[in-house]
């Protein structure tokens, strides 16, 4: 594969969604029987789903994807995570199981889940060919210590996630809600939204999966001698990536800005994909207008992170478990924008060509079980 990679190309590529869509979009809602700005919230998200469609009215979500990039930090060797954790191998089967509570809610809301394995701790062969094919290695290294990766290793990830946006707007994906596994994945992304914010260790250290002092102590440390190893690299983003991010986070940032290119919207989930948003955000400045943040999890970094982004999490329900949960828990508000706004027929036909549900077996009444007595 041919590793190299012209950021510089994102600038001119990445384009702003539809203005003319967007006043069409105010227009309508204006037209529909109900009070001015009765619908909140939901009008704002149904008209930038009209400018990232190019359309009003527009089409109602059909063909959501949960995607969800794994990969192991070597910072998790130092306890910078809740003892007991289960290792991203087990969360990865879990989801591939549909026993994880993301799969049972994308299941719930009609939404399809894709797992992608760049650097799980797990040998060849752990997972199905589809999930693993694309792994770049196997974990990464200590950030406090070393680098996370080559930087080949960054071009690699980063184009395999540019691949993978070409893969689902190809498909027909309508909206991807991003989210992530992986063990020290929020010291990961505390040290680099800490690098590209200019704060210290303090700031953006949060309790992750949900840690006690003591181990927050030894996060913080880790996250301070880590961004000494960034602040060289900042204005080289990929380096950035290979110093003290990972493949699934190189990854993540070439998904978001291909995403861009493509037109494709992007729901944010937690801290993660915050961190990488910021990245992305420094090579191509209009590509945060394709995305929106589904919540906040109470991390203080992924907070600064949407500040510089001028992002505003659409929910805070105080789900910090990771793999994209609480993203998808924004999905029912994208899709209530979308119908609302949306022409009644397409709105109809798709309801019509859903499953229709099993009939529930019919129970016994009151006076059928007492004539059986």
């Amino acid at each position: 594969m041919d590793t190299t990679v012209d950021l510089d190309t994102f600038s001119s590529l990445v384009e702003r969604p539809d203005e003319s869509a967007r006043r069409a979009a105010e227009e309508r809602w204006q037209q529909l029987d109900k009070p001015r700005t009765g619908l909140g919230q939901l009008e704002e998200l149904g008209s930038w789903l009209a400018s990232v469609q190019g359309r009003s009215p527009v089409q109602p979500l059909s063909a959501a994807k949960v995607l969800l990039f794994a990969g192991d930090h070597g910072v998790a060797s130092l306890g910078v995570s809740r003892p007991g954790s289960p290792s991203t191998e087990q969360r990865v089967h879990a989801v591939l199981d549909g026993t994880a509570p993301v799969a049972v809610l994308a299941h719930r809301y009609g939404a399809e889940v894709r797992v992608v394995d760049m650097a799980v701790d797990a040998a060849p062969g752990t997972f199905p060919a589809e999930v693993e094919h694309r792994r770049v290695r196997r974990s990464s290294g200590r950030i406090d210590a070393e680098n996370a990766i080559s930087p080949e290793e960054a071009a690699r990830a980063f184009q395999i996630g540019m691949a993978i946006a070409d893969e689902e707007a190809d498909a027909g994906t309508d909206l991807v809600v991003l989210g992530d596994l992986g063990a020290g994945s929020t010291t990961v992304a505390a040290v680099l939204i800490g690098a590209l914010c200019g704060t210290d260790a303090a700031a953006v250290t949060g309790r992750g999966s949900g840690i006690d002092d003591r181990v927050w102590m030894v996060k913080c440390a880790t996250v301070r001698d880590s961004l000494r190893r960034a602040r060289p690299v900042l204005g080289d983003q990929l380096a950035l990536l290979a110093a003290v991010g990972g493949a699934d986070f190189a990854a993540i940032t070439g998904f978001l800005l291909q995403s861009a290119v493509r037109r494709l919207p992007v729901v944010l989930d937690g801290v993660v994909s915050a961190a990488c948003a910021l990245v992305a955000q420094r090579i191509a400045f209009r590509a945060p207008e394709w995305w929106r943040a589904g919540q906040a999890t109470g991390e203080p970094a992924q907070a600064k992170a949407y500040d510089r982004l001028t992002l505003t999490p659409l929910q805070d329900l105080g789900v910090s478990m990771g793999e994209g949960v609480g993203a998808l828990l924004a999905l029912p508000l994208l899709q209530a924008a979308s119908d609302t706004l949306a022409e009644p027929a397409e709105v109809l036909a798709i309801t019509r060509s859903a499953a229709a549900p099993k009939e529930p077996p019919r129970l016994p009444t009151a006076a059928e079980l007492l004539s059986r007595g």
